[in-house]
């Protein structure tokens, strides 16, 4: 089967060097088809020799901030776009940062990097850090949002590109609003699913409401909506950073683990950690000049 050989870099770190890609085409035998300058570059792979030298490179490649990734020819624009929101389109885990007014922040990331990084149930690491929280104003989780969300690069031409192209882009996660409602607003996400916090009187019971979304939730709605959209699982991409990402990760056409705890890096074949969220449309083939930068 033809394979796509994706190399993509940070160009304000450190940017593609053509006499890189030239060495990389003569090692493969292909050309190159440029997708951004200094940025992202593809070749076109077919023989097995070839295929298995394109899939050492990416630790050859790694000590040059460069990303390599080999994914299949066929069916490389996706029509469904499933997302992880904490440290996947936004920069921060929100959890982490709202338990900073607590002054236990430590204590709860903690947690979080044990859970994401598959060491620890998510649902009792979910519940853990929330009991942490008990008595905590609601209002706090708004002032976090303003102060410390920021968007992770690449992440509004990316949802603006799918969305351009006729997919359906969906915002997973297992956090709680006003976080995940106020993301899908800024990124235009189609739809999004998360976590509810009980609330009593204005402040943080420290219980989590059923339905609790985890690992199997994020899996259930990327068949759904891959069922209800009639699209083959080859059609859908799906990214996130933590263990309770695999399921859907792994379920996708194209699975991403983006800048991703090490458990995730080593489950899933396709792995981004230098360039932003756009490189997840460059392993489409779609070229910077193709993107969608305007609402």
């Amino acid at each position: 089967m033809s394979q796509i050989l994706c190399l993509i870099a940070d160009p304000r770190r450190a940017p593609l060097q053509p006499e890189l890609v030239a060495e990389v085409g003569r090692a493969v035998a292909a050309s190159p088809r440029w997708l951004a300058e200094a940025e992202a570059c593809e070749f076109a792979i077919e023989n097995a020799p070839k295929l298995a030298l394109a899939g050492s490179l990416r630790q050859a490649l790694a000590d040059a901030g460069v990303d390599v990734a080999l994914v299949p020819a066929a069916e490389r624009v996706k029509r469904l776009l499933v997302s992880d929101m904490d440290s996947t389109v936004i920069t921060i885990e929100c959890l982490d940062e709202v338990a900073g007014a607590l002054g236990i922040q430590a204590e709860i990331a903690a947690i979080t990097r044990r859970a994401m990084n598959g060491e620890l149930d998510f649902r009792t690491a979910l519940a853990a850090r929330v009991a942490l929280l008990a008595g905590l104003p609601v209002a706090t989780l708004e002032e976090v949002y303003r102060e410390r969300v920021r968007l992770m690069p690449g992440a509004v031409t990316l949802v603006r590109t799918m969305r351009a192209g006729g997919a359906l882009t969906a915002l997973v996660s297992g956090g709680f609003p006003p976080f995940t409602e106020r993301v899908r607003a800024a990124l235009g996400f189609d739809l999004v699913q998360a976590n509810r916090l009980e609330t009593r009187a204005g402040r943080l019971t420290g219980r989590v409401l059923e339905p609790v979304r985890g690992p199997d939730s994020k899996l259930a709605l990327l068949k759904r909506l891959t069922r209800v959209r009639k699209l083959a699982p080859a059609a859908t991409l799906a990214v996130g950073d933590g263990a309770n990402d695999l399921p859907m990760l792994k379920a996708a056409g194209l699975g991403v683990a983006f800048r991703a705890h090490p458990t995730v890096r080593a489950a899933v074949p396709v792995v981004i950690r230098h360039g932003d969220l756009t490189a997840l449309l460059f392993l489409q083939g779609i070229a910077r000049r193709d993107f969608a930068t305007a609402a």
